[in-house]
């Protein structure tokens, strides 16, 4: 059985063995312009041939220039997560990452109201109501709204027409609920039935 020969050892004094490190400081004809936001470095130098080894020395001499200012330059701080570096903010405009969100298709109320030239009063009413009875600002709707005003009342008085055709005694006390919750639900349909117009292709 052969035996494997022994890997070379190197003595202080063998050329072989000194560093091969590169110097931490780059110079150039024309110095690096930065963007430490982006983390970019610029080079303005032509390149001397387009080469990988050419290529390669570029690119080094480039991410160590800009470790060189990111040190130099921005605040280092001593956290419980580890040394973190604050970068300033950018200066270089990015492209969007994604394209425009589509315009939203109008609803047909908000197309004939173009049409019509009708503005929307609502923005600017807000949505408290002055309540003459007890002198207090009262939300229009949800909880205490005036749009459910006699539902409480411990009286209510019997329309005997609307019994006969719905079939129920005393159901006015709820008729208000029963429609508000129609009302609801028929507003939810609608807004469904827009939004799958709108997805529609024109």
């Amino acid at each position: 059985m052969e035996k494997s020969e022994p890997h070379p050892h190197y003595t202080a004094s063998d050329p072989s063995a000194k560093s091969t490190r590169l110097p931490i400081t780059v110079e150039k004809p024309t110095p690096y312009t930065f963007d430490l936001g982006n983390l970019l470095a610029i080079d303005p130098n032509p390149l001397e041939s387009i080469t990988e080894a050419t290529l390669s020395s570029t690119a080094r001499d480039g991410a160590q220039a800009l470790l060189n200012q990111l040190l130099s330059t921005c605040p280092v701080n001593s956290t419980l997560a580890g040394v973190l570096l604050t970068l300033p903010p950018s200066t270089t405009p990015l492209p969007r990452e994604k394209p425009l969100p589509a315009e939203k298709a109008m609803t047909k109320w908000e197309q004939f109201a173009k049409k019509k030239g009708i503005k929307d009063k609502k923005r600017g009413e807000g949505k408290m109501v002055y309540d003459e009875a007890t002198g207090e600002w009262m939300p229009k709707w949800g909880y205490k709204g005036t749009n459910k005003d006699g539902e409480g009342d411990w009286l209510v008085e019997v329309d005997e027409k609307k019994e006969k055709e719905s079939g129920q005694v005393g159901a006015e006390r709820s008729q208000g609920r029963r429609e508000r919750k129609e009302s609801v639900r028929r507003n939810e349909r609608k807004a469904r039935a827009n939004d799958r117009r709108g997805r529609k292709p024109a």
